[in-house]
């Protein structure tokens, strides 16, 4: 006999008509083995998240683990929004504020709103950290060849590894058209990536027509497709290089990342620093738009 997962597909960060990056999620995947779920992220081609009960003994409400078409992944931040407000559209949040766990560690998540057609989500990550890249000079030389951009496209900040949840590296350039117009050799990132210890390449302009908004993309490693319409984890570690380059105030005002415009979703990530009670910076808030795109069964492998 055939088994079947319901599918729940959301899109997430979405700043328009078909934006945002798509996640399928299973809100009760509690039968599925790890071929199960992978097979989910295959046939759809992106980042899905799974909902599980939560360890046993832990404060948790619930588990959730992601998959994409090449690996399990330890964090994913859009998955993690949508899957949120998926379970609080169907009625299956204990409260607006709820606890989960996830490989790279406990996850805060509230929502505002909650149980209402404005319901908006946002989610923690722990305090950024930021490093140079190991060569460093060698390792930009590389990196610009990648890119096929020359120095001279680069704005005047460092190129950073940096990371909340997975290491991002941030590359920024002089403008919005340089970015946009990149053509990367795909078929050198996850070698050089691994050479870095990255997860994904990070490049960022500045968006000169709107304060505090940053525009990007994102060239992951391996996760089995060349780009991601919007990458929570990247913008959130994208706000912690901006603190340390000075170009973002520590305040808890949000900044707001543009990302998926190439990709012809266009997609926008609010991120929030947040202190703790000695007024030091503790980590950040990441949430943003969510699109309900509906509801399917997908037959598992073997059934």
């Amino acid at each position: 006999m055939t088994r079947f997962a319901d599918i729940d597909l959301v899109s997430v960060f979405a700043a328009g008509p078909g934006g945002g990056n798509p996640a399928p999620i299973v809100a009760d995947a509690g039968g599925l083995s790890d071929a199960d779920m992978r097979a989910v992220a295959a046939a759809h081609g992106h980042e899905s998240a799974f909902v599980l009960p939560p360890p046993s003994g832990s404060a948790c409400d619930f588990t959730l683990r992601f998959w994409v078409p090449n690996h399990e992944m330890e964090m994913c931040g859009h998955a993690t929004v949508g899957a949120v407000w998926l379970l609080d559209r169907l009625g299956r949040l204990p409260r607006g504020a709820v606890t989960i766990a996830t490989l790279s560690g406990d996850v805060e998540a509230r929502v505002e709103n909650a149980g209402t057609p404005e319901a908006r989500v946002e989610i923690s990550q722990p305090k950024g950290q930021v490093a140079a890249l190991p060569d460093e000079e060698d390792a930009i030389a590389e990196l610009l060849s990648i890119l096929n951009i020359g120095r001279m496209d680069l704005a005047p900040l460092p190129v950073r590894n940096a990371r909340t949840s997975r290491v991002k590296t941030l590359i920024p350039l002089k403008s919005v058209a340089i970015l946009e117009g990149l053509k990367p050799d795909f078929g050198r990132i996850e070698q050089f990536c691994e050479k870095v210890g990255s997860t994904g390449l990070y490049p960022f302009a500045v968006c000169e027509s709107q304060a505090r908004t940053f525009d990007a993309r994102q060239f992951p490693k391996s996760s089995g497709y060349p780009e991601d319409a919007a990458t929570g984890i990247a913008a959130a570690a994208l706000a912690f290089g901006l603190l340390e380059a000075g170009q973002i105030a520590a305040d808890g005002g949000p900044i707001q990342i543009r990302q998926g415009r190439v990709m012809g979703r266009p997609s926008r990530i609010a991120v929030r620093l947040r202190s703790g009670l000695d007024g030091a910076i503790s980590g950040c808030w990441l949430g943003g738009a969510v699109r309900f795109d509906g509801r399917f069964k997908f037959p598992l492998p073997g059934g």
